[in-house]
């Protein structure tokens, strides 16, 4: 079950020897034997929401074809398990990795982004996958750092690949505190959270920050 949402903040772990995969193609495997793990990048990136984690470094894990990853400042990575989408993203020149190549690579260094993003991809993990996922990137965001955590409402939960469950405010919350981070805000976007039910790109929003020590 997934952890309270007023449960106490973790301390900060440090990165750990081998990342999950965050895929854009399909679940872990020992979730499922395949199908697509989350909906393809919108058309139009997700802009406002990047602005309100800064303009620095971000680090995108799930970025599929790098629609937002190419609205992110320079120096910003994108991680997808599906290295076909790793090769659409280098196609147009940006910086994207498998989650193995990342460890292995130079970017993997403690505290080298600002901010890291997440969309549409925690409703396809369970508990234990989404708290995987955050304890082994987060460690990359300085001290500080935004997060951008986002996942689909009603019709977008409907619309897309199967996703495992419908992830809302109450477990981003939890998950957030699970993680250790400080909640900046929570919204609906880009219309009120009644929308969710009709309108596919209507999306829960949380905003965190890492600790700063």
């Amino acid at each position: 079950a997934a952890p309270a949402p007023g449960a106490p903040a973790a301390r900060a772990p440090r990165p750990a020897p081998a990342a999950p995969a965050a895929s854009t193609a399909r679940t872990p495997a020992r979730r499922r034997s395949g199908g697509p793990a989350r909906r393809p990048a919108a058309r139009t990136p997700f802009a406002r929401q990047l602005r309100r984690i800064g303009t620095g470094r971000v680090l995108e894990i799930g970025c599929g074809d790098g629609d937002t990853l190419a609205a992110c400042a320079p120096g910003s990575v994108g991680i997808d398990h599906d290295p076909r989408a790793v090769a659409r993203c280098r196609a147009r020149g940006l910086t994207a990795y498998t989650a193995d190549a990342f460890l292995a690579g130079p970017h993997a260094r403690p505290g080298a982004f600002d901010a890291l993003l997440t969309a549409h991809v925690l409703e396809h993990l369970d508990d234990e996958q989404v708290e995987e996922l955050l304890r082994a990137y987060l460690p990359y965001v300085r001290p500080g750092g935004g997060v951008l955590l986002i996942t689909a409402q009603e019709a977008g939960h409907r619309a897309g690949p199967e996703p495992v469950r419908f992830t809302d405010f109450t477990l981003l919350r939890a998950f957030a505190a699970t993680a250790g981070l400080t909640v900046r805000r929570t919204y609906s976007h880009p219309l009120p959270r009644t929308a969710g039910r009709l309108l596919r790109s209507n999306v829960f929003v949380l905003v965190g920050e890492v600790p700063r020590g």
